[in-house]
């Protein structure tokens, strides 16, 4: 079973964080959980339903079955492991030298994800880890902080939580790692366990993603936030904290039992990028409409942003279906 390496270069710093939720170590495990989310978010997109590992009565294994029977885990627990069910691969982060990385990987430098195999790895699921590395590389982001704002307020630019993290390329990938147009069907397969209900997290699928590369949102001034106006939230300053939604995320409120949830919209400016999540068609509409008031203004007061000048939805507007063709073409 030899092992198969992927060679990446950042184009931000990354952020994995370490047990004091600092960022000046590499902590691999903040990259397997980040692989692993995207994975499920394809997996979703091609069909197949993956557990949350994080949600009790959800992850993986199911109830009354045996490791080895169908039903005890999900296509993804395959892969990454669940209880009773260890991880396929052992995942070492490497430098162009080939020794290991400790610190944290900035923005520049070139390293390589080497899995190892520690069990027999299916074709498949190599072309999977493959297609979510391309998914993550040319249209997401990877590790911790993806949540930043960028800000082009004078000044800002250098303030940590205007900062991009998690933006790579791919600049070499192994053999032997290309898909059969049957790769929807492999996760789709009656082996994996689909009886627990996904209601809570199935937004987190590739069909109900989209992307624009090359452009970004961001705060301009006190009183204009392009970011701000796109997920419904108060543009001024001192109002941005009001209009929580299912996009915009919400505060937590332990009063009233409201646990925290993430925005669904996420932007980087250097090199700039903005990708998010809706949650059903008439949704990639109202994006879309919105980021036409960018280029446009609206004639009310709202003058065009500069970073969506020219912007051509038809062209640009990339939607999860689109990119599930170009990650299995």
């Amino acid at each position: 079973m030899e092992p198969k390496e992927w060679k990446l270069k950042a184009l931000t710093d990354i952020w994995t964080g370490d047990r004091e939720r600092k960022g000046d170590r590499l902590t691999p495990t903040g990259l397997m959980g980040s692989l692993r989310w995207w994975f499920e978010v394809l997996v979703r997109g091609l069909g197949g339903k993956a557990c949350d590992p994080t949600a009790e009565n959800v992850r993986c294994p199911g109830d009354n079955k045996k490791p080895h029977e169908g039903g005890h885990h999900c296509v993804v627990c395959e892969l990454f492991g669940c209880t009773g069910w260890a991880r396929k691969f052992r995942l070492m982060v490497l430098d162009d030298k080939g020794q290991v990385i400790q610190n944290q990987i900035r923005a520049g430098q070139t390293f390589v994800l080497r899995f190892i195999p520690l069990r027999p790895i299916a074709p498949e699921e190599w072309c999977l880890l493959d297609a979510t590395l391309r998914l993550i590389a040319d249209y997401g982001a990877i590790g911790g902080k993806t949540v930043f704002k960028p800000s082009d307020e004078p000044g800002r630019e250098n303030v940590l939580h205007h900062k991009d993290f998690g933006l790579v390329t791919i600049e070499q990938r192994p053999e032997g790692v290309g898909c059969s147009r049957a790769i929807a069907e492999y996760v789709r397969d009656a082996r994996w366990r689909k009886n627990f209900s996904d209601s809570a997290f199935s937004w987190a699928s590739l069909q109900n993603f989209w992307c624009v590369k090359g452009r970004y949102l961001a705060r301009q001034d006190t009183d204009t936030s392009s970011f701000n106006f796109v997920i419904g939230r108060p543009e001024p300053k001192n109002q941005s904290s009001q209009g929580d939604s299912w996009l915009a995320g919400r505060r937590p409120n332990r009063q009233l039992g409201i646990e925290p949830e993430s925005k669904k919209v996420f932007s980087f400016k250097e090199p700039p990028r903005t990708f998010g999540f809706v949650q059903d068609e008439e949704e990639f509409s109202q994006i879309v409409e919105k980021l036409r008031i960018l280029r446009d203004g609206d004639g009310n007061g709202r003058q065009p942003d500069p970073a969506w000048a020219s912007f051509d939805p038809d062209r640009e507007f990339l939607k999860g279906r689109q990119i599930i063709k170009q990650l299995f073409q």
